[in-house]
């Protein structure tokens, strides 16, 4: 028996970050959610979670509400709770520019809080993880302050289509695997200059 799936998106709870480049991971949960037609439920895990059905498969999505530097003690309860070790982390990346999506499979944090604390707590960095393409901060801006703004106006033109696209690459990790998903998306990125090519 396959297990299910479970799909976390990284964001900080509260009204007052949820527009912000940190909470990329929180946005394409809500859009899944929405594909599978359910409603965010807390969970004792420190999480909202919705149980639901995605390409034909079993998932749980997931967005724990401990804030960002402590998500892996959700992450960990919830993988514990429905017994899986079948993981997609949705997260903001710095190291990746604006307008592109990226799927990979362990590696490091790269300062990430969020992923340094959900591999701690699993012991592994063996996790499927999608990249959300946050870029770096201009200027002499501190990471950690572009990071909790939220997206700017020119981004915002083009985050729906961002999220839209991110929730695929979700769905194709689950139905066909990370090899065909990343040479099916990573080569057609987002042409800020223009539409989609």
């Amino acid at each position: 028996m396959v297990d299910r799936w479970l799909v976390v998106g990284l964001g900080n709870p509260g009204p007052e970050y949820a527009a912000n480049r940190h909470n990329a991971g929180f946005m394409v949960a809500d859009e899944l959610a929405a594909r599978a037609g359910g409603r965010f439920k807390a969970h004792r895990a420190r999480a909202e979670v919705m149980e639901g059905r995605l390409v034909g498969a079993s998932v749980v999505l997931a967005k724990p509400l401990s804030f960002m530097n402590l998500s892996g003690g959700p992450v960990k309860a919830l993988a514990d709770f429905y017994k899986t070790t079948q993981l997609i982390v949705i997260h903001d990346e710095l190291d990746v520019p604006y307008g592109a999506l990226r799927t990979k499979l362990g590696g490091g944090d790269n300062g990430h809080n969020g992923l340094k604390s959900i591999t701690k707590s699993l012991d592994t960095k063996d996790y499927l993880r999608l990249r959300f393409g946050i870029g770096r901060p201009p200027g002499r801006m501190d990471t950690a302050v572009y990071v909790l703004k939220d997206f700017a106006t020119a981004e915002r033109k083009d985050l729906p289509f961002l999220i839209d696209r991110a929730a695929d690459m979700v769905e194709s990790l689950i139905q066909v695997g990370l090899e065909p998903t990343q040479n099916k998306f990573h080569a057609a990125d987002l042409n800020l200059s223009g539409p989609p090519r």
